[in-house]
């Protein structure tokens, strides 16, 4: 069900704005995406420009729950289109590697203790509003899939955050 919620939004972002023109964006931007991926967590973010209306974006992140502390690298290539205004949408394709701290069965004394790393594929789709100082705000829906050697880093996880960055 989610990945269809997923892809009937990437249709309806390219059905009704492919004819909207890209606003250029700026060079690099820098600061946090703050969201939840099972578990609150904040990530460092740097998005490079390469081009008028691509970029490239680097997460280096954290995860903490009861159950799980993790640290992901996840980088992102995005395609971004103006809506009016300072307003953006973009989408983006990418992956990650990641390392796992398994709480849960530890806590247990089980010595099914699923530690490790893991890597992820990503999509993202959001959008943002550019001012006329160097403040970029964003909201994103970021869906991963992971892949790892043990059963409880092998899931889809809707990422949704919100991103405060100053850009330079």
């Amino acid at each position: 069900m989610k990945k269809l919620v997923l892809l009937a939004a990437l249709t309806f972002g390219a059905v009704f704005f492919t004819d909207v023109k890209a606003q250029e964006i700026s060079d690099n931007a820098i600061g946090l995406r703050i969201g939840d991926g099972g578990g609150f967590g904040a990530e460092v973010s740097y998005q490079r420009a390469l081009g008028d209306n691509n970029r490239l974006e680097l997460d280096l992140g954290w995860r903490d729950s009861k159950d799980y502390d993790a640290v992901k690298l996840v980088g992102l290539y995005q395609w971004v289109w103006n809506i009016e205004g300072g307003f953006n949408w973009y989408v983006g394709v990418g992956g990650g590697i990641g390392s796992y701290d398994d709480k849960y069965y530890r806590d247990l004394d089980d010595d099914d203790v699923n530690d490790g790393l893991f890597a992820l594929l990503a999509g993202d789709i959001g959008i943002e509003y550019n001012f006329d100082f160097p403040l970029l705000l964003s909201l994103d829906f970021r869906p991963e899939i992971g892949f790892s050697s043990y059963d409880r880093g092998d899931d889809l996880t809707p990422d949704i955050a919100l991103g405060i960055r100053y850009q330079f």
